[in-house]
């Protein structure tokens, strides 16, 4: 790290169900809104779920012009709207002078899989030639961080981060790092995901992972809850700019707050159960603290990974316990997830986006369908309604498949 580097948010962008900018965002939070609904994507009829949270009544071509939106996934649409939201939204301009140090850091955990499935049926119903030749990179993951660098002309360092559902976490750590060393002064950091298809939640069907409460949709993302019965699928986008300290204050630019914190682990245990004694989302917290020079009793607020399903709420509320001990139970703990349902590789950035809004406006945002208390999970969940509360310090979870976990911090920008 380069001595005295610091790294602020200054920018946020999001798309998500349950509102596209950050103040639908925030507001859908506040509102407790859920965004699930049955899928309209296509027919989902004979699924055993038909249910997800859908960004709905988004028109590509209010951020890209139709050339770039006929040749880009639905997944490249959500970065490239997040983004530009999040440049404007920092009052941040690319230009020649800068465009070496503005770096772009954005995964999914998934990439194009509408297209993948569209071109699929076109190779089978028409032949080999037919194959769009934007195939290749209409689904690539890479594209995303791509098609951004070329649309607003960063070129300092770009990079995807592919980790399941820890991604975007993974992202915004390893973009902070980049800025530390000196790389870069600016970086569009987040995650994207637009996997709402047949094939996929096919997929996630046959692993039994997802909710079938398909008679009750805005009921069926219920973290911590003791009838929870898996995930709902969610799609969408979360980015943020992140900006050398110096630089932000020198161009006085608002500061969210202050990026402090950042762990990383493995659990080294399943392909797609968590460590049933929590050990390496423990690790990951842990590593955040002590990467932020922090002690537990510093955190005010937890955003949990979160997903409804049996085993992630269960093992994370382990983990939270084995990181804070005697204090675990006076953490406010919320999943927002409750509200967006799992929107997979985008969910870390669209989650550390929540806890830099819980930061600036001092309120914690609900986990709704909040009914029946598990006593395996027995922590302050912030049940059905907002909170005010004193916050500044909070910290955001995030955890995927193979095992990754990625955990950030984030406080309160003080002016010192």
């Amino acid at each position: 790290m380069t001595p005295g580097r610091r790294v602020v948010v200054t920018g946020i962008g999001v798309v998500s169900p349950i509102g596209t900018g950050k103040d639908a965002f925030w507001a859908g939070l506040m509102a407790g809104q859920s965004g699930v609904g049955r899928i309209t994507r296509f027919d989902p009829s004979g699924f055993d779920t038909t249910i997800a949270a859908e960004v709905r009544d988004f028109d590509p071509t209010a951020y890209m012009d139709k050339k770039e939106v006929r040749r880009n996934d639905r997944f490249v649409h959500f970065a490239y709207a997040a983004a530009r939201m999040a440049l404007d939204d920092a009052h941040f301009s690319i230009t020649p002078q800068n465009a070496e140090q503005v770096g772009v850091v954005i995964g999914s955990g998934i990439g194009g899989a509408e297209t993948w499935e569209r071109q699929h049926e076109i190779l089978l119903e028409r032949g080999p030639s037919r194959v769009s030749p934007f195939f290749v990179p209409m689904i690539i993951v890479n594209m995303a961080a791509g098609v951004i660098s070329i649309l607003t002309g960063a070129k300092g360092p770009s990079s995807s981060v592919v980790t399941a559902c820890a991604t975007s976490g993974n992202a915004i750590g390893d973009a902070m790092r980049l800025i530390h060393r000196g790389e870069a002064n600016a970086i569009m950091a987040g995650g994207t995901e637009a996997a709402i298809t047949k094939l996929s939640i096919a997929g996630f069907c046959a692993m039994k992972a997802m909710s079938t409460r398909n008679d009750e949709p805005t009921k069926a993302v219920r973290p911590f809850d003791a009838k929870r019965d898996g995930f709902v699928m969610g799609e969408g986008s979360g980015i943020v700019l992140l900006e050398e300290l110096e630089q932000a204050v020198k161009r006085e630019a608002r500061i969210y707050c202050e990026l402090v914190g950042y762990g990383s682990s493995e659990d080294a245990y399943h392909i797609t159960q968590p460590d049933p004694e929590g050990d390496g989302a423990a690790r990951s917290m842990a590593n955040a603290l002590h990467d932020a020079k922090m002690e537990p009793s510093e955190i005010q607020y937890i955003n949990a990974h979160g997903t409804s399903t049996p085993y992630n709420d269960r093992t994370e509320t382990i983990a939270i316990k084995r990181v804070f001990g005697g204090d675990a139970k006076k953490v406010p703990v919320s999943s927002t997830k409750s509200m967006t349902a799992h929107m997979l590789g985008a969910a870390g950035g669209v989650e550390l986006i929540a806890s830099a809004l819980v930061l600036q406006n001092q309120v914690l945002p609900p986990t709704i369908n909040y009914e029946f208390p598990d006593p395996e999970c027995d922590l302050d969940y912030v049940p059905n309604t907002p909170r005010k509360a004193a916050v500044r310090a909070a910290m955001s979870n995030a955890f995927g498949f193979g095992g990754h976990n990625a955990t950030l911090i984030v406080r309160t920008y003080d002016g010192r």
